[in-house]
C-alpha cells in the first residue's frame, strides 16, 4: 500500500529552489527563469569565437627560428615549455573549483566552452612543442618544465597553492577541503581562488607571454605563432571577463565580503604574481635583447597588475605605464580586447565593427 507520509516533500521542494545567491551551496539546473543572462551572453559570445589549430600555419616559423640568436632561441624555448603547462593548470581549477561551486546553469554554460577552449589552447602549445623542439629529449624537458625549470616551477606553485586552498591539500593554508561555501570566510577563499587565475594568471602570466609574442612579430618574425596567440589573446580576455563578472555579480549579492582585509590580500597575491613573472623574465632575457628586457617587462606586468587591481575596484598599486609600444599598434583589430576591451576578429559567422575610442 502506497506510504500517506508528506514529511518528504517540503524537502523535494527546497531541493529545487532557486539558490537565493550565486555562491550559495546547490546544483541549480533550471535554466527557465533565467537568473543571470549576462553569463548566458558570454557563452553565446564565447561560440562565435570557434577556431581549431588546423588553422594555424607553422610553416613559416620554422625558417624563422633557424635565424633567432641563442638568446631568441632560449627565449622561445622557455616559453613553449610555460605554454606546455599553463593552460592544463586552469583547466583543472576549472573542473574542480568553478564549475563546483558558481550555482548558475547559465555560468555553467560558460565554463563548458572555457573548458573546451583551454583543450584547443593545450592542442596548439603541443604542436607548437612538436614543431619548434624536433629533439626528443628536449621536449620531454618541456613537458616536465614545472618539475625542473626553475621560474616555470615557481610560478606553477603559486597557482597549486591557490587551488590547495579550496582544496584541503596538505600544506595549503586555510581549513578543511571546502565541498560547500558555507560561510563567508568559505566565500572569500573561494573569490581569492578566481580572482587568482583570472588576475595573476590568465590575466598576468599569459599576458606576460603574449608580449614576448608580440616582439617577435613586430620584427617580423614567428607570424604562425602570432597567429595562433592572437586567438588565444582574445580567448584568455574573455576568460577574463567572465570572471570579473561573477565577481561583480557577488559584490552585488554580497557586499560585505569586499572588504579592506580582501582588498589587502588580493594586493598582496598581484605582488606576488608579479615577482614570480619578473623571475620568467630573468630567465629569458638574460642580460636583455634589443627592445625587451627584465626592466621594461616589470613595467609592463605593473602596467597591467595596475588594470587587473582597478577593474576589481581597488587601489592601483604600481603607477607604471606600458613600454611596449608594439602592445599598442601591432594588429589593432586583434588586439583590442587588451585591457578588457571588445574585439570581433576570427568571429564565425557574424558581422561587427571596432571601435578605437577607449583608451589604452
Amino acid at each position: 500500500m502506497p506510504s500517506t507520509d508528506t514529511t518528504a516533500a517540503p524537502a523535494a521542494t527546497t531541493a529545487h529552489a532557486p539558490a537565493r545567491n550565486l555562491l550559495d551551496p546547490g546544483f541549480e539546473l533550471t535554466l527557465r527563469p533565467m537568473r543571470y543572462p549576462h553569463f548566458y551572453e558570454r557563452y553565446r559570445d564565447a561560440i562565435k569565437n570557434t577556431w581549431t589549430v588546423e588553422e594555424v600555419d607553422l610553416h613559416s616559423d620554422v625558417s624563422d627560428l633557424a635565424k633567432l640568436s641563442a638568446g631568441e632561441q632560449h627565449m622561445i624555448s622557455r616559453l613553449v615549455a610555460f605554454f606546455a603547462t599553463g593552460d592544463s593548470i586552469v583547466a583543472n581549477n576549472l573542473v574542480l573549483t568553478l564549475y563546483k561551486h558558481i550555482n548558475s546553469p547559465e555560468a555553467r554554460l560558460y565554463l563548458s566552452r572555457q573548458l573546451f577552449e583551454e583543450a584547443v589552447h593545450v592542442q596548439f602549445y603541443l604542436t607548437l612543442l612538436d614543431t619548434y623542439l624536433p629533439d626528443h629529449d628536449e621536449r620531454v624537458e618541456a613537458f616536465a618544465a614545472v618539475e625542473n625549470i626553475p621560474s616555470i616551477r615557481e610560478k606553477a606553485q603559486f597557482c597549486f597553492r591557490w587551488m590547495a586552498a579550496l582544496e584541503g591539500a596538505d600544506g595549503a593554508e586555510g581549513a578543511e577541503r571546502i565541498d560547500q561555501l558555507e560561510s563567508a570566510s568559505d566565500r572569500r577563499r573561494f573569490l581569492l581562488n578566481l580572482i587568482c587565475f583570472a588576475a595573476c594568471i590568465e590575466g598576468l602570466f599569459f599576458y606576460g607571454a603574449f608580449a614576448y609574442v608580440y616582439w617577435f612579430r613586430s620584427r617580423g618574425l614567428l607570424h604562425g605563432l602570432a597567429t595562433g596567440t592572437n586567438w588565444v589573446f582574445r580567448d584568455e580576455s574573455m576568460h577574463m571577463a567572465f570572471a570579473f563578472d561573477v565577481v561583480d555579480t557577488v559584490r552585488a549579492e554580497e557586499p560585505e565580503l569586499f572588504d579592506d582585509a580582501l582588498e589587502q590580500e588580493v594586493t598582496s597575491m598581484l605582488e606576488e604574481a608579479v615577482e614570480a613573472e619578473l623571475q620568467f623574465a630573468r630567465d629569458l632575457c638574460g642580460e636583455g635583447l634589443p627592445g625587451m628586457n627584465t626592466e621594461s617587462m616589470r613595467a609592463y606586468l605593473e602596467a597591467v597588475a595596475d588594470q587587473r587591481l582597478l577593474r576589481l575596484g581597488f587601489p592601483a598599486r604600481y603607477g607604471s605605464s606600458n613600454p611596449f609600444s608594439f602592445m599598442e599598434l601591432q594588429n589593432v583589430q586583434e588586439l583590442t580586447n587588451f585591457f578588457e576591451r571588445r574585439p570581433s576578429a576570427y568571429q564565425v559567422a557574424v558581422e561587427g565593427s571596432v571601435s578605437f575610442d577607449d583608451d589604452f
